[in-house]
């Protein structure tokens, strides 16, 4: 039994030993770390994809000879399969899909600019409570409401922003290495963390069917928001990287058309849930 435990200890040892001569010289580690957080003046950009979740919501529609509130509407987000629509250009856009486009200001900060393309969907044939009226004409849903319940077929409400939930931003990231804290030697792979917030603006292309009026099918500054993320980034040869964030936020969109009449609207507000996966590269103009 002695002998096995002197042999494994040695075993050990010789292990711990050969690990220590890979290590790199004090000197030359603290040169490798000071050239991986070297990042001031540096440039990013990426693209990926998103999974999102939103907060029950409020809806008030309102228009000629209608004005009414949907209570705790319930959405979706709409994901396409996985497949060469991802990577088709002319199909780009059509996934759940985020772009990214930055530069560090400081070695540890970076400032960004980005879209969010989400997609928000109703959830059809929901149970919601209705307040207001509705005098269109419609021997089904005209009518006074107060606090009663209502199914949300299609022939009386289809609410989407597929095209999307497009949130347009501008944010400050805090961005940290941690190759040291692993003992991670090298600079040709490096796990970083960074953190950030942002605020802009929601430009929604709403695919709305209200009462058989005729939907409107444009882009629209609907309202505002802001959010906060984390993520972890693994950077490959100091150029090319992979991330994933988890991000929160508020969507208030006060705003947002809904038919070809210019009186016809609708407002909401709720929170919201991205999970983001993306790749990027980061370079230096000189």
């Amino acid at each position: 039994m002695k002998k096995v435990i002197v042999l494994i200890s040695l075993m050990i040892a010789g292990s711990i030993l050969a690990q220590e001569k890979s290590i790199p010289e004090k000197k030359e580690v603290n040169k490798i770390f000071k050239k991986i957080n070297s990042r001031k003046g540096q440039f990013f950009a990426s693209w990926g994809w998103n999974r999102g979740s939103f907060g029950k919501s409020d809806i008030t529609f309102s228009g000629d000879n209608y004005n009414f509130t949907l209570k705790d509407v319930v959405a979706d987000d709409k994901p396409n399969p996985f497949g060469i629509k991802f990577f088709s250009p002319g199909d780009v856009t059509l996934p759940q899909t985020n772009y990214r486009f930055g530069y560090f200001i400081k070695d540890n900060y970076n400032i960004i600019l980005g879209v969010d393309h989400m997609k928000y969907v109703m959830r059809a044939n929901q149970s919601v409570n209705i307040n207001g009226n509705i005098n269109v004409g419609s021997a089904l849903y005209d009518g006074n409401y107060d606090n009663q319940m209502i199914v949300l077929s299609t022939d009386f409400l289809k609410f989407e922003h597929t095209d999307g939930l497009n949130y347009i931003f501008v944010g400050v990231n805090r961005f940290d290495n941690f190759n040291k804290l692993l003992g991670i030697h090298t600079d040709k792979f490096e796990v970083n963390l960074e953190e950030g917030i942002d605020i802009g603006i929601h430009m929604p292309r709403t695919n709305t069917t209200l009462l058989n009026k005729e939907r409107y099918d444009e882009f629209h500054v609907s309202g505002f928001g802001f959010s906060a993320k984390a993520g972890l980034n693994l950077t490959f040869y100091k150029h090319f990287y992979l991330q994933a964030d988890m991000k929160y936020g508020y969507v208030n969109m006060s705003d947002i058309r809904t038919t070809n009449s210019k009186s016809d609207r609708a407002k909401q507000s709720f929170g919201f849930f991205e999970a983001i996966y993306s790749f990027g590269w980061r370079f230096n103009i000189n």
